[in-house]
């Protein structure tokens, strides 16, 4: 990356199982990956060693507060500057990052920041310059969630479901839904809406040219 070019840097959000992860790929299959580095919010959720397992069980993760958004910007702005930074690795079975394990994002032409709650927080929002929400229906969202939960972290149907309801979909409709109206895109069915990516890459070749 050239040290007086500023990155672009583009926002994904969208709720659980809306389909962000698909985006983020079918940028990457397109722009060349060695130009694009990726942080997922969810690497940023607040460190929690000093609080014993069963104080971690309490935490609501799906409440803006559960995330190091200062992190996270500082972030952003380093590689904005060129500067390589050490993104954290969360442990969802520890319910806390891992000590001393952290993944090395150097600077590149393109930053995506991939998460539930990027728009919410007006300081991380005015440091994208492309906001992408991926907007799915309730009902194709939470069975993604059910077959994730179970597939990659271990979870029950019945455990899935109840945080959905008392957690997830309360928090989706206060902390997500309303603000995608800042959003530049919104993307129906996400990485499957064919069009809609080939806009959104058209648009980042033509800035990146």
């Amino acid at each position: 990356m050239t040290k007086t070019k500023r990155p672009l840097v583009i926002g994904i959000t969208g709720g659980t199982g809306s389909g962000k992860s698909t985006v983020c790929r079918a940028i990457i299959d397109n722009i060349p990956e060695e130009n694009i580095a990726t942080l997922e919010q969810d690497a940023y959720y607040k460190d929690q060693s000093h609080l014993s397992f069963e104080d971690r069980l309490k935490t609501n993760y799906d409440h803006p507060l559960s995330f190091d958004n200062a992190l996270l910007i500082n972030h952003i702005d380093d590689l904005c500057k060129g500067i390589s930074v050490e993104k954290p690795i969360y442990d969802y079975e520890l319910h806390t990052r891992k000590l001393n394990e952290t993944v090395n994002i150097s600077p590149k032409d393109i930053i995506i920041v991939e998460g539930i709650m990027i728009l919410e927080d007006e300081d991380l929002r005015d440091k994208l310059d492309i906001k992408i929400y991926v907007d799915t229906e309730d009902d194709l969202r939470i069975l993604r969630r059910i077959q994730r939960d179970i597939r990659e972290r271990g979870r029950t149907v019945d455990s899935v479901i109840e945080q959905y309801l008392s957690t997830v979909k309360p928090a989706h409709d206060q902390f997500i839904e309303p603000y995608k109206k800042y959003a530049d895109i919104i993307m129906p069915e996400g990485g499957h809406n064919e069009v809609a990516i080939d806009i959104v890459i058209s648009k980042i070749r033509s800035i990146l040219d």
